[in-house]
């Protein structure tokens, strides 16, 4: 093969040249290697001063294939005697430092992961996950720190299940460019404060943040009082419908032991009349809603989603005192429970009339993250599972080459 069109192909710039392939058909292998001139002199890594070779050292590198021909590149690597830094080993410049993957095939792993899990990447090119891991985090945390968050103003923050059982790792978005800013592990109080001050590392200003939106989960309004002093909070709707559902769920489970005909009805009390199907509202038709407890606590789960509909929160608030009176006299423990839950995030629910806002994007992004963890059967670590949560919703530069 001619040297010098593998060179162009590599796209080799001085002092840099092939001086040897070896094609094995039989091993369906290429081996490429590659030399600098004799007196060549290199840029300290560090500071950019010219110096020439101190000594260097064999290393290899997996690249693209060749014609579905495992590719590798090997090359001497030069270290320089810098005067201000010492000895310090040189860039090369179809690989960063400490990767055994050139540039062109990382960039093909970062490609690849958009649409396929990690384990059938690494059957699909040959590698241990491990090595492809090891790439991916390095992509996300350099495209991290080139992230700018210097305008953000609005929030939203939900937990998603990283194992079976309470385990969980919680993601802050930013609502407004609908990018996810920032994952860790856990849902406590320190979440928040975590990510105030990755906040401030990426040139944002906690003090900046006006809204937020999240669950009622204690230590999230905790910290969001304590790490952001001027923002409102809002209870996303999707959370607050939900605790409303189980208590409709609650109600239809206790009165099922009397009531035979409520069995394998669940899924009907969860959905709007609007949502069932032909054959659910049928279902629905046949039951005598007018005399069951799960039917009034159904109507009065309804009733609250009228909430939203209101045309300002003056009058949002006169609905949501009637609703809370009717809820709390309707002899249904689980509602008055649920009505008293909402009592006592009254202002947070509110606040949705200024807001406007709600984590049903984080719900969006959440199902995408777990989709990809299905796919996956599940991430050995919470870091694999952030670092796809960053892949799928980071927005994030990865200076890649193309």
């Amino acid at each position: 093969m001619n040297r010098s069109t593998l060179e162009k192909a590599l796209g080799l710039p001085e002092p840099w040249r092939v001086v040897k392939d070896e094609f094995s058909a039989e091993e369906r292998r290429l081996d490429i290697t590659i030399d600098f001139e004799p007196g060549s002199t290199f840029p300290c890594p560090n500071c950019g001063a010219e110096s020439k070779a101190y000594d260097s050292e064999m290393r290899t590198w997996r690249h693209l294939n060749f014609f579905q021909h495992d590719t590798y590149l090997h090359a001497r690597v030069p270290r320089v005697a810098c005067s201000q830094c010492g000895i310090k080993t040189v860039d090369v410049p179809w690989a960063r430092q400490r990767s055994g993957f050139t540039l062109l095939f990382e960039s093909l792993i970062m490609t690849l992961v958009r649409e396929m899990p990690v384990a059938a990447i690494a059957t699909l090119i040959g590698e241990h996950d491990t090595r492809i891991w090891r790439v991916l985090h390095h992509y996300v945390e350099e495209g991290r720190k080139k992230a700018d968050y210097g305008k953000v103003e609005r929030v939203g923050m939900d937990e998603t299940s990283s194992r079976k059982g309470h385990n969980y790792i919680t993601l802050f978005y930013d609502l407004d460019n609908k990018q996810l800013l920032f994952g860790t592990s856990g849902r406590k109080q320190g979440v928040v404060s975590a990510f105030a001050e990755d906040l401030e590392a990426h040139g944002g200003d906690p003090n900046q943040v006006r809204q937020t939106c999240s669950d009622m989960w204690p230590a999230y309004i905790k910290g969001i009082r304590d790490c952001f002093p001027n923002a409102a909070i809002t209870f996303d709707r999707f959370h607050v419908m939900r605790i409303l559902n189980d208590a409709v769920d609650q109600v239809r489970r206790e009165e099922s032991k009397d009531r035979k005909e409520l069995k394998q009805t669940r899924y009907l009390w969860l959905r709007n009349p609007d949502k069932l199907t032909a054959n659910q509202r049928q279902i629905m038709n046949d039951l005598p809603t007018h005399t069951l407890k799960t039917g009034k606590a159904y109507q009065i789960r309804l009733t609250f989603q009228e909430f939203f509909k209101q045309p300002d929160r003056q009058t949002g608030e006169t609905f949501l005192k009637r609703w809370y009176y009717w809820a709390t006299h309707s002899r249904l423990d689980p509602i008055i429970s649920a009505a008293k839950t909402i009592k006592e995030h009254w202002e947070g629910i509110l606040n949705w009339f200024d807001s406007h806002i709600s984590t049903g994007i984080l719900e969006g992004f959440n199902s995408l993250i777990q989709a990809a963890k299905a796919r996956a059967r599940g991430y050995r670590t919470n870091r694999n599972l952030i670092t796809m949560a960053y892949l799928i919703a980071g927005n994030l530069n990865y200076g890649l080459p193309t």
